[in-house]
């Protein structure tokens, strides 16, 4: 039916000449009450309900030029018939088309219009007394079709809206649900390149002092290994808790291994003086009672292990690095700071997603990053976190 609204309609039309033709034969006057077959509709009756039930085959592409015609055919039969016919009924249903397709305001304007017509014309011009039943009868199935209609329109209205409104919250489900894939996916790219970049780093450069000092100091050498074997074993286990992050709730293989923060900074600290990069390290928290929140203090831990790690693979020779994390009123302030070395540094080729990722983080918890060259040399980190 709604792929062949014409088809439909052509139906539609074709139900409502046969009942009106069929109720032109029946008298509600008869002598012993209502009978059918006791009177004929004349030709020009049935003539004016052949054009109303045409008409009828459109009254979705046009509904108010089809109400106009089925009014001016109802109007003829009314003042003309005798016995009347009726084609009132082609009205009702253009009526009620209307009323379907319009708003409120349109359809009490069209309808209070079609039916006080029809009725006063029926009433006051009409063969039949003002009083008879089908005069009334008239008012009450014109208004009863505006009432239907715009009761089905109301319907409708609501029935789109709620789908509307469905379709809306499926369509930000699936948005919500690809910005947390997407959150989540850069967070576990920014952990893994704080501990891959950091212990990478590392072995690099223990394996480097190995390799030089292989033939004449072997005991350096081995402990430029030895080194290297804990910063392996490090990366592997920081690897591990992060991967494991991705693992199913309830996995009994699932890390349970706290995320690292300030509380471990010193241990962080000591595998770069082991690299041979002297570091200063000042932690002021002031007074105020209760650690820092977790995710603040994972940020601050990978802010100073990040810039580290930067310092070790870009400074020259001799660099060396003072870090401060100091609590400022409503926030933490963490400044890492390097003099740039005695000699220039050769720059090793990177993509710059540390200092991205330094920012990144600040920035979800709500502060700012600076990172760039000091005046005079060097580098230098500045990140503000704010408590909550």
């Amino acid at each position: 039916m709604r792929g062949h609204p014409l088809a439909t309609d052509a139906v539609l039309a074709f139900g409502a000449l046969v009942c009106m033709v069929l109720g032109s034969f029946a008298d509600p006057h008869g002598p012993h009450g209502p009978a059918f077959g006791t009177r004929n509709p004349d030709p020009f009756s049935l003539l004016l309900m052949l054009f109303g039930a045409a008409v009828l085959v459109f009254r979705r592409l046009r509904p108010r030029a089809v109400l106009a015609v089925a009014c001016g055919l109802s109007l003829l039969e009314l003042t003309t018939g005798e016995p009347r016919a009726p084609v009132a009924m082609c009205t009702v249903i253009a009526l009620y088309t209307v009323a379907a397709c319009t708003d409120r305001p349109t359809t009490w304007r069209i309808g209070l219009l079609t039916m006080a017509g029809l009725t006063g014309v029926a009433m006051l011009a009409g063969p039949l007394p003002w009083y008879a039943q089908e005069n009334i009868g008239i008012f009450a199935w014109t208004g009863m079709a505006a009432a239907a209609g715009d009761a089905v329109r109301s319907r409708r209205a609501f029935v789109d809206a709620i789908r509307e409104r469905a379709e809306r919250a499926e369509r930000t489900r699936d948005e919500e649900a690809r910005r947390r894939v997407a959150e989540e996916r850069l967070r576990i790219a920014r952990d893994l390149h704080d501990v891959v970049a950091h212990h990478i780093a590392l072995v690099n450069v223990q394996a480097g002092v190995a390799a030089h000092v292989m033939d004449k100091r072997p005991d350096q050498a081995k402990e430029a290994l030895a080194h290297v074997r804990d910063a392996s074993r490090s990366a592997l286990n920081e690897l591990r808790a992060t991967v494991g992050l991705l693992r199913q709730s309830g996995d009994p293989e699932a890390p349970t291994e706290p995320a690292p923060g300030l509380a471990v900074l010193d241990e962080l600290v000591d595998t770069f003086r082991h690299a041979g990069l002297p570091v200063e390290v000042i932690v002021q928290l002031g007074p105020e009672p209760g650690p820092l929140p977790a995710a603040v203090d994972l940020a601050a831990y990978r802010v100073v292990q990040e810039a580290l790690t930067n310092v070790r693979k870009h400074a020259g020779p001799g660099a060396r690095t003072e870090v401060s994390v100091v609590r400022v009123g409503p926030s933490v302030e963490i400044t890492v700071l390097d003099d740039g070395g005695t000699e220039p540094s050769v720059a090793e080729p990177g993509g710059g997603h540390g200092l991205l990722g330094m920012r990144e983080r600040t920035g979800a918890l709500g502060g700012t990053c600076f990172a760039g060259p000091r005046y005079g040399g060097g580098y230098r980190v500045h990140a503000i976190l704010p408590l909550p």
